[in-house]
């Protein structure tokens, strides 16, 4: 009976976990370019009671008693699945449909990657105008520099192809490449990609090295849409029933460890 309590409390505890994911899923149900979470669960130790033997008749008996000893949380994994392209009245707004991400420098110098294209042209440190993140990130292109362009433009007539290149009109108003185009890199394994705040990502051993599509010819291409950002990948009808199922789990699992202590009191009070 010690072994049920202990068993429905990793049951309890791996339900907790659950639902602060679910919570989180939630709370960004409007956060532009976010992707749902989804726990996953693995199960404990098995603890064997009974080995495979022979009845009493001299028969042999072909399976053997197992007890489980629990449950835990194995991982909470990411799915990059393409979210709603919402539409914007920002000229720097953009999002990807595929599977690339957009990379900023961080304060520290290291890029990191995200889906959130809510972009603002802003003064570059030294001179001209940078594509930044609405923290003042810059914004990196494919060469890996960030985007700085002239004083001179005005950012109202830039636009943005769907692979990313950065365009400006000439004397007769046709749109002209300016050499420079937005940075979307893939990964092998995305859903290795380390979670930062501010949705943003960081390169690990288990998402492999960044791919830039502007020099890898092997991947599929994303498509880059100006005057969009990309919805949450939330879908809350989904998040409601996954948070009812996880309460009722956790309802069960705290009967179970009700139920086995009324039957070590009951077998307490047998010695009375």
């Amino acid at each position: 009976m010690v072994r049920s309590l202990w068993t429905a409390a990793t049951g309890m505890l791996a339900q907790q976990t659950n639902v602060d994911v679910i919570a989180n899923n939630l709370a960004n149900v409007n956060t532009t370019g976010y992707k749902t979470e989804v726990n996953e669960f693995k199960t404990l130790l098995y603890q064997t009671i009974q080995t495979r033997t022979t009845s009493a008749n001299g028969e042999q008996k072909p399976i053997g008693a197992q007890v489980g000893l629990g449950v835990r949380n194995a991982s909470v994994t990411t799915i990059f699945k393409d979210g709603a392209l919402l539409a914007s009245d920002s000229d720097s707004a953009f999002a990807i449909s595929g599977d690339g991400f957009f990379a900023v420098r961080g304060e520290d110098q290291n890029t990191y990657y995200t889906r959130n294209g809510n972009f603002v042209w802003t003064l570059a440190p030294n001179d001209g105008i940078m594509l930044s993140t609405t923290s003042g990130l810059p914004v990196i292109d494919s060469t890996g520099k960030p985007i700085v362009l002239s004083s001179d433009y005005m950012t109202s007539r830039i636009t943005v192809t769907g692979d990313g290149e950065i365009c400006y009109p000439d004397e007769n108003n046709n749109p002209q490449s300016l050499g420079i185009r937005l940075g979307v890199y893939q990964f092998a394994n995305p859903a290795g990609l380390e979670r930062l705040d501010e949705s943003r990502y960081q390169e690990t051993a288990a998402s492999g090295p960044a791919l830039n599509e502007a020099t890898n010819d092997n991947l599929k291409k994303s498509k880059v849409s100006q005057g969009f950002l990309e919805g949450s990948g939330v879908q809350v009808v989904d998040e409601m029933v996954n948070m009812i199922v996880a309460q009722r789990a956790y309802e069960m699992n705290s009967k179970a460890i009700t139920a086995a202590d009324e039957m070590m009191q009951q077998a307490n009070n047998l010695r009375r």
